[in-house]
């Protein structure tokens, strides 16, 4: 099955595609209605507006450094899991999301880095808790998160994951828990972005170190959470985005394709010729 994620709410009809997804909320902060015929996703704690009209909402390190874009690895700013108002407006616009389509994409799932948070708020609630461990903690905040998300989600729930497979990592970097999240997720969904793709070794190291990590294989479909990825088409030649295609529609549940439907929709389409010219009808000899 191939996708295409976007934010234009007419591409997600577009026949070359089985599935759309449609971005209801952005890292920007930006905001549209839930539509019913996709998959509505939701930028979690990941919000630009949120972040600039209340510093208090960010995440702080335990020098106090703000979680910004105007940090040197952050794209985009943060907003602290533990706030409480922020996430209920972020249950709030998924139960929207939900009464559209019964199935919701939660993006932007976790704590900034490791090295974060160390609000007034986060030192409390570690420090009532029943953990002595702050990075299991962590973990458990964030569960119990997509716990209350999934269960306003009656159909299906996809979360998405920072493209690093090797163990242990997803887990202190952003407070991942794979196999608790796995209870609560139907499908796993790793953007493999990149704007050349000239090679794609990369690609399938990372597909197969999901794999591993998610104990899901095309071969073993009934086994373990299933994941797609997602690789990026904006401005990407055509021949280069239909090699990364095959690699990973060969590891991957599903292929989608992020932010320009018409490339996508192009290589899909060569795809299918290749396909065709391919195949050989009767015998010419």
């Amino acid at each position: 099955m191939y996708g295409v994620v976007t934010r234009n709410a007419p591409e997600v009809e577009w026949s070359e595609f089985d599935r759309g997804f449609y971005e209801v909320k952005d890292v920007t902060g930006r905001a549209a209605a839930p539509l019913p015929n996709a998959v509505n996703m939701v930028s979690c704690f990941g919000d630009n507006a949120a972040a600039n009209e209340d510093p208090e909402l960010v995440p702080v390190d335990d020098a106090g450094e703000l979680a910004t874009r105007d940090r040197t690895y952050f794209d985009w700013a943060y907003i602290c899991p533990t706030h409480e108002k922020y996430r209920e407006g972020l249950l709030e616009i998924v139960e929207d999301c939900a009464e559209e389509n019964g199935d919701v994409r939660l993006d932007d799932v976790g704590f900034p880095r490791e090295e974060y948070c160390h609000c007034e708020r986060c030192a409390r609630l570690f420090a009532e808790s029943d953990y002595e461990d702050r990075l299991a903690w962590r973990a458990s905040v964030i569960s119990d998160f997509v716990a209350e998300a999934a269960d306003r989600i009656p159909g299906r729930t996809y979360l998405t994951l920072y493209p690093d497979p090797y163990p242990g990592h997803l887990y202190r970097r952003a407070g991942l828990d794979v196999d608790a999240l796995s209870e609560y997720v139907d499908e796993f969904v790793v953007p493999l972005y990149d704007t050349h793709y000239g090679t794609t070794y990369w690609l399938e190291t990372i597909a197969k170190g999901f794999q591993s990590l998610l104990g899901w294989t095309p071969e073993r479909p009934d086994e373990g959470t299933p994941f797609s990825l997602e690789l990026y088409a904006v401005d990407v030649d055509i021949d280069d985005l239909v090699h990364a295609t095959e690699v990973a529609d060969a590891y991957a549940k599903d292929v989608f394709f992020g932010y320009d439907a018409s490339n996508a929709a192009a290589t899909l389409r060569r795809m299918k010729a290749d396909e065709r010219a391919g195949k050989t009808f009767g015998d010419d000899s």
